[in-house]
């Protein structure tokens, strides 16, 4: 199973930033955790959780084999989003699929697993209406989220990116780019 506990991009106090070359991207070094990260500049640094638009990580015991292949890794990590953004209202309907699917060795010569799912919902405002034609149903949430996981100190790490599908072609450069730059670190 993925994630236990989830650390909000800057949450932490003992998250250290540091400028990088290249101009456009910070580091986020949680050396206590064990993972680093690029991310744009004009990201804004929150303690609260911004449902729109966030970088959760989470940790938690296990490993990327135990999820083996890939697209079973996927199939956990969408049921897992599902499960997170169950809808408290009554006749929504959701519609999600997995885009895809990788495993790759990064620089650092460890195994990483990609996965990128999209999950729409789908509502109407009058859903107590006695005529079906009255609860017509519209779409009121299309995200994409792109996962990478990875593996050190006998935890499963995951980065999770998301947007709303409207936005996500404007930010798919700076989203890859951070989803490229995340490592995992030993811990002291």
């Amino acid at each position: 199973m993925i994630s236990t506990s989830t650390v909000l991009l800057f949450g932490p106090k003992h998250i250290a930033l540091a400028e990088t070359t290249g101009g456009a991207f910070r580091e986020c070094i949680d050396a206590f955790d064990g993972y680093t990260f690029l991310y744009p500049k004009s990201w804004i640094q929150s303690t609260r959780t911004e449902i729109l638009r966030n970088v959760p990580i989470s940790v938690s015991t296990g490993s990327v084999e135990d999820l083996c292949p890939p697209e079973k890794a996927a199939e956990k990590v969408l049921k897992q989003y599902l499960t997170e953004f169950m809808p408290t209202r009554l006749g929504v309907r959701r519609e999600s699929n997995v885009l895809s699917a990788s495993s790759k060795v990064a620089d650092d010569g460890r195994l990483y697993y990609e996965v990128e799912v999209n999950i729409k919902s789908y509502a109407s405002n009058n859903e107590l209406a006695v005529m079906p034609r009255d609860r017509v149903q519209r779409l009121v949430w299309d995200r994409r989220y792109l996962s990478l996981l990875g593996v050190e100190n006998k935890r499963l790490y995951e980065l999770r990116l998301q947007t709303p599908e409207q936005v996500f072609v404007q930010e798919e450069d700076d989203l890859r780019r951070v989803m490229d730059s995340f490592k995992v670190i030993k811990t002291a």
